[in-house]
């Protein structure tokens, strides 16, 4: 008579576990939490150190994938409060163009136009916003997915800021270490501002209207003041990375709002994990790297892109770091079946 076996998923040994709250009684414990949160900022902090090793060209890369991971952090934000956008080109591109026009009209350096293009255009794409809070679901995807396209042509068509043309000749950034440090250290800052934020109070009201806005409603909050304040929160994350890439570029015109810095922070969220905010992270790190190392496939590269994407995403639907997290608090072996 054959031996039958079966998996048994057995949890980590921490004495008490609830979500983000733990019960700690051994260095041991503290040191298994940690390691999965101080490893990867230990990594991404060390990446601009190896500009000798991988070579510039990669470490441009990294610039890139950053101001990605910021647009596709926005967007999880968003998505927290039940707010599908479909337009993170459209605080990548305000950002930008303000931050351009800043430098370009009255010659303010980096460390003004910066904070204040970041500031400025989440200001204003929230105040562009605040008349389609009231919609959900697709109609609210709809018109974020068509206002930056709306943007880019009234540009083409008035001429204002430079039109066709775009704004080019703008002032550098100080050095190579601001320009690699800077998009890291503003990751970061969001990265961990935001998954601290979501669980606040404040965090757990914002998902309470993603969840059941009429029962928030209910209770005497105002859910429309509280949807505009998520989307500046998230503007600010979208509005800095097209500020800081304008002056790395030193060029600022209309593929501000290319459709690609709407598709691609989707693609990293769904890939790496919604509602998570280190899942779009790591979404970005793996895609925007992943791009880069099949351009040499040329014309093929889309193939094998779109192919590697969705044998991902139907392969592991909750996510990449859902994923990895499920399988670091749990652990299978064989057990007999009786």
């Amino acid at each position: 008579m054959s031996v039958r076996y079966r998996k048994e998923r057995l949890d980590r040994g921490i004495k008490a576990r609830c979500e983000d709250i733990f019960a700690l009684s051994s260095y041991r414990e503290m040191l298994y939490l940690l390691l999965p949160r101080v490893l990867p900022v230990i990594a991404l902090l060390s990446l601009p150190l190896l500009k000798g090793v991988v070579g510039l060209y990669w470490e441009k890369v990294l610039v890139v994938t950053c101001a990605i991971a910021l647009l596709a952090l926005s967007w999880d934000l968003m998505a927290s409060v039940g707010l599908v956008c479909l337009g993170q080109a459209l605080f990548f591109g305000a950002g930008a163009y303000l931050t351009g026009f800043l430098n370009h009209s009255f010659g303010w350096p980096p460390f003004l136009t910066i904070p204040l293009g970041t500031l400025g255009g989440a200001l204003f794409c929230t105040l562009l916003l605040l008349p389609v809070l009231r919609l959900r679901g697709i109609y609210f995807a709809i018109v974020t997915l068509t206002l930056p396209l709306l943007l880019a042509r009234f540009i083409e068509t008035t001429k204002i800021l430079g039109g066709n043309v775009g704004m080019s000749g703008l002032s550098p950034l100080p050095g190579i270490w601001f320009e690699l440090y800077v998009p890291v250290v503003a990751l970061l800052i969001c990265l961990f501002g935001f998954r601290r934020l979501i669980n606040e109070d404040y965090g757990l009201v914002l998902q309470g209207i993603r969840d059941n806005d009429r029962a928030v409603m209910s209770g005497a909050i105002n859910i429309y003041k509280l949807k505009a304040q998520a989307v500046f929160i998230a503007g600010v994350a979208g509005a800095f990375a097209g500020a800081f890439m304008t002056h790395y570029y030193q060029f600022v015109g209309m593929p501000a709002f290319a459709l690609d810095y709407s598709i691609l922070p989707l693609t990293c969220a769904v890939l790496g994990g919604v509602g998570s905010f280190a899942g779009p992270t790591l979404g970005a790190f793996i895609l925007v790297p992943l791009s880069e190392i099949l351009r040499a496939f040329g014309t093929l590269r889309v193939v094998f892109y779109s192919t590697i994407l969705i044998i991902c995403v139907v392969g592991l639907p909750e996510g990449i770091f859902h994923y990895i997290q499920r399988k670091y608090h749990q652990f299978e072996r064989l057990v007999e079946v009786g």
